[in-house]
């Protein structure tokens, strides 16, 4: 069994720092905050990821400062009044030089079905289907990670079954949609995912990702798995 949690979640990005970090918390001392950093796409639009980092790696980072960092693509549920939220962030591991960095957004992740896909089509005819990744992580944690799939991708995520382990490549992006509150007026929210570029079964091997594990996503998860804010 391989239990090499680091590699199961390998994500990467340089961009711009958008606004000042605010502070997020701290763990035995040592501070955490939380930033938006703006990653440009080929089609000259822009992806705004939300990124976590530690004062000890954070340095002189600020407002408009370049930056590459590695890390992983991580979820953790939050109290948002009486109902929890899935919450996405790249926690960063290692600042990197922006300047030597290839890679301007790319992540690997290895993990498992959760949710039977969701396949459909757009009035265009685009072939999309949407996926939910349990991926391991070390403590007996998982992240949960919103997917988006497209054209042979798409059919391929088809005839996956929940609790398969697959292995995919992709990147992070943002986008916007439009919700409808309870009191009838709309907000403009914020979601993250990760649109695959390659995915395939992984080798087999005895799962790590347990009954236990699938209940208690049950128990937490609230909805729309894109959405962050």
């Amino acid at each position: 069994m391989n239990n090499n949690f680091e590699k199961n979640n390998i994500a990467i990005i340089k961009g711009e720092v958008q606004g000042e970090p605010t502070f997020s918390h701290s763990v035995l001392g040592e501070g955490f905050y939380n930033l938006t950093v703006k990653v440009s796409r080929l089609s000259c639009e822009a992806d705004y990821i939300p990124v976590t980092i530690s004062e000890r790696l954070m340095g002189d980072v600020t407002d408009g400062t370049e930056v590459a960092f590695s890390g992983q693509f991580r979820s953790y549920n939050k109290l948002v009044g009486d109902k929890s939220k899935l919450m996405l962030t790249m926690f960063v591991r290692e600042r990197l030089d922006p300047k030597s960095c290839e890679e301007i957004n790319k992540i690997t992740l290895t993990g498992y079905i959760c949710k039977d896909p969701i396949y459909r089509t757009t009035p265009f005819g685009r072939e999309i289907s949407d996926l939910l990744i349990a991926v391991n992580r070390a403590y007996n944690k998982s992240d949960y990670l919103p997917c988006i799939a497209w054209g042979r991708n798409a059919r391929f995520s088809m005839g996956l079954e929940v609790g398969e382990k697959v292995e995919l490549i992709g990147r992070i992006q943002s986008r916007n949609y439009q919700k409808k509150l309870e009191d009838g007026a709309v907000e403009t929210r914020t979601a993250y995912e990760i649109s695959i570029s390659s995915i395939g079964l992984a080798d087999f091997e005895q799962s790590v990702f347990s009954s236990e594990n699938m209940e208690t996503y049950k128990d937490n998860y609230t909805g729309n798995p894109a959405s962050a804010v």
